[in-house]
């Protein structure tokens, strides 16, 4: 079987050092780049790009609020065209940098609690879909599976990736815990190894209470600021090795 490890890289910000982007960049197969917005900049953009061309991973646009106080986390409420015009702005300024160098984008995955709003609200999700496949429909909308970013993406007939995550934990409703409980992060790179291979294996999400909820699943993220970042994504591709799933970037997997 096919999969894909994705960490949300390029995020250099007063939360967030980055330092450990180059390890993870050896580690795993697709880069979730930070535009500017929530974190990181230019430099940091061109950086990230470079050491994804590297070492042969895809990588796509992770816009966010423009919020660089909060890490894109704080929940904003923005009209039809101001949320259009924060999607596409960040998509164009790494599309950009990455033409200078001769590669181009593969997919875009919304950041933080631009992603949480995409969740729960379709004509939210349905807007950033739009504006993906408006920049172009190569694009792949890398999405939360039985969420309403899948809802839209299948409604706007255009390529999606569902992912899971290796460093959370999950409501009984298929969405992630918050943050701001006490059980939300997986931090021990065995338990977030052996977690997502049994969801590998039964092709579901498993919530903090054992609730099996089905879904598709194409990749698995790990925080690219998590506290542990490093030893979770190794041990994962380990695993994921030795039970003979074959790692693809995201782009490349059958699927899509």
């Amino acid at each position: 079987m096919e999969i894909n490890i994705n960490c949300d890289l390029g995020e250099k910000s007063i939360h967030h050092s980055g330092e450990n982007d180059v390890k993870l960049m050896k580690i795993i197969n697709t880069a979730n780049i930070a535009c500017g917005y929530h974190a990181g900049d230019e430099v940091t953009m061109d950086r990230t790009i470079a050491l994804a061309k590297q070492h042969n991973v895809s990588f796509g646009a992770h816009p966010g609020f423009d919020d660089k106080e909060n890490f894109g986390r704080k929940k904003i409420k923005l009209e039809k065209k101001e949320l259009k015009k924060l999607i596409f702005e960040q998509i164009l300024i790494l599309s950009q940098i990455a033409e200078k160098k001769d590669v181009r984008l593969t997919h875009v995955k919304p950041h933080g609690a631009l992603n949480n709003m995409a969740c729960e609200n379709y004509d939210f999700s349905l807007t950033i879909g739009e504006t993906i496949k408006e920049f172009s429909i190569d694009l792949i909308f890398l999405i939360l599976p039985l969420t309403e970013m899948e809802k839209a993406a299948k409604k706007l007939n255009m390529r999606y990736a569902c992912e899971i995550f290796a460093d959370r934990n999950y409501e009984d409703n298929g969405l992630l815990i918050s943050r701001n409980k006490d059980n939300a992060l997986i931090s021990n790179p065995l338990e977030a190894s052996n977690n997502i291979l049994k969801m590998l294996q039964n092709n579901s999400i498993y919530s903090f209470t054992g609730k099996q909820i089905p879904c598709e699943i194409d990749s698995i993220c790990v925080h690219g600021d998590g506290i542990n970042a490093v030893n979770i994504a190794s041990q994962l591709k380990k695993n994921l090795t030795h039970e003979g799933f074959i790692l693809k970037p995201l782009n490349l997997l059958k699927r899509l």
